[in-house]
């Protein structure tokens, strides 16, 4: 790499990326291209001589932007944020500037450090138990996604358990969780061999605001030892990606102690506002979970991918992941010195991610942070009023953060037809390219979903969108005022 290059190209970098967020409301918020409409704009096969930079970047703007949903438009309220920043994207620059791969403390000590502090920090931010802090017997580690942290503990859980029982019973193993369970834990499951009759998905609904009820996770327990199964794994959510409902931890955890099963906190999206003190109400009852995850990518400032992860026993982990070679054998490891964290997640090699939440708590630091996630949860609850004035609309769940979830209300009670208005609505707005907002399904209802969360987003834009919606939903239900006037013909002219 010739510095100087890198210099006269990083600037040229810089500045297109600075007019990208300078210009990217110009820009429909959701693709509108059809499928393989890329390979119609390049070429079949890779150039046989350098192009220049210039080339490149005007490709990118004519071929490449077309294709692109801008998830850090002010416009984008789809599944949940997943944010960029000043910092984080420093912090990438900086990482992939240094290009280490650091599998192992040896590698590059200041990497394996300086995650382990930067986990502590945010430990104590989420006022986390002191299990968790890397100073102990205990750890935290950054994952690429809440997938993989449910998945390395998942096998984690499991070994510990066929360590004791013999590896024969895999086929009793038992997990747990609600409906509104992301589907990397099933995903996990199948990839950690548990089989699927045994994964044990219970039902919540609108009575508990979707959170998993204690009692039918007790019961399905029971049933199963009765049956002579072996419950290891439950999964708890802190805001689910439906809906962002929150499981009651403290007796589910209590439940998960009593019947030695691993009890793994999900707070992908919902983690990053528990540093908020008003808000760290929704994790209580993590001292009873064995380990926590979540995304600082989400909500946290944090260019994609960081997804934090603590444990309280890092011997569960590592003796289920680790593999020594040779090549890979040194005397700080062979010592146990040091913290290696290839042991601690499925591939070997990693990058240096601790510099983008290690550059994120720097230059913004905690109070910043704070008041930036309030930010958006009043903007949601701008939202939700908006929403509650609109005889035409409701909020199907309560807002507990800055998602709300609603819909066009129901006409004469025709729930499946509700159903096909909301999902045209959606289509609706979405096509328009003016904003982008996803869906769910809940207790069999569609239900539209505006998350709040990106770095860009003010009050002006929150208002727009509803307004969009609005114009949108206006003439749904004019069309369909019309197929009435159609089906009936017109009203009788009165007499006089």
């Amino acid at each position: 790499m010739d510095s100087e290059q890198l210099r006269e190209y990083g600037h040229r970098m810089v500045d297109f990326i600075a007019d990208y967020y300078k210009t990217i409301e110009s820009f429909p918020v959701l693709s509108q291209v059809q499928p393989g409409y890329l390979h119609n704009l390049l070429p079949d096969t890779a150039p046989d001589h350098p192009e220049t930079v210039e080339q490149v970047l005007d490709d990118v703007k004519t071929k490449i932007f077309p294709g692109v949903t801008h998830w850090q438009s002010p416009n984008f309220f789809a599944y949940y944020p997943s944010n960029s920043s000043v910092a984080g994207f420093l912090g990438e620059m900086l990482s992939a500037g240094l290009g280490i791969v650091g599998f192992s403390w040896v590698t590059s000590p200041a990497a394996t450090e300086l995650e382990m502090i930067v986990l502590d920090w945010l430990a104590k931010l989420l006022n986390l138990p002191k299990q968790f802090l890397s100073k102990g017997k205990g750890g935290g580690v950054i994952q690429g996604s809440a997938s993989e942290a449910v998945l390395v503990v998942m096998i984690a859980a499991r070994d510990k358990v066929l360590r004791s029982i013999g590896k024969n019973a895999l086929g009793k193993l038992v997990v747990y969780s609600s409906d509104q369970t992301h589907s990397a834990l099933q995903k996990a499951c199948q990839i950690a061999g548990i089989h699927q009759e045994n994964c044990r998905v219970l039902e919540a609904d609108s009575s508990t605001n979707y959170a998993l009820r204690p009692e039918l996770l007790q019961e399905a327990v029971s049933r199963d030892l009765e049956a002579g199964l072996i419950p290891f794994f439950l999964c708890g959510n802190v805001g689910t990606t439906s809906s962002t409902a929150v499981d009651p931890l403290a007796a589910l955890g209590k439940i998960a102690k009593r019947n030695e099963m691993w009890f793994h906190v999900d707070a992908a999206y919902a983690g990053s506002a528990c540093i908020c003190p008003e808000y760290r109400q929704y994790i209580d009852g993590v001292e009873t979970a064995d380990s926590f995850n979540m995304n600082a990518h989400k909500w946290f400032l944090t260019n994609f991918d960081c997804s934090l992860l603590w444990v309280k026993d890092q011997y569960a982990l590592t003796e289920a992941l680790s593999a020594n070679p040779e090549f890979l054998k040194n005397k700080a490891s062979q010592a146990n010195l040091v913290v290696d964290y290839k042991d601690w997640q499925i591939p070997l090699g990693r990058r240096f991610r601790s510099l983008k939440i290690w550059m994120v708590l720097r230059l913004y630091g905690a109070e910043t942070l704070k008041n930036y996630i309030r930010n958006h949860i009043k903007l949601a609850k701008v939202f939700e009023q908006l929403v509650s004035q609109d005889p035409d609309f409701e909020v199907i769940t309560p807002r507990i953060f800055a998602l709300v979830c609603f819909r066009m209300v129901p006409v004469d009670n025709d729930e499946k037809k509700c159903n096909g208005r909301n999902l045209e609505l959606l289509e609706a707005v979405n096509s328009s390219g003016k904003l982008f907002i996803s869906h769910t399904a809940l207790s069999g209802r569609i239900v539209l979903r505006c998350a709040i969360g990106a770095p860009l987003t003010e009050e002006k834009h929150v208002k727009e969108t509803w307004k969009v919606i609005q114009e949108k939903a206006s003439y749904l239900l004019r069309k369909l005022d019309m197929k009435y006037v159609n089906f009936w013909g017109p009203p009788p002219i009165a007499i006089t």
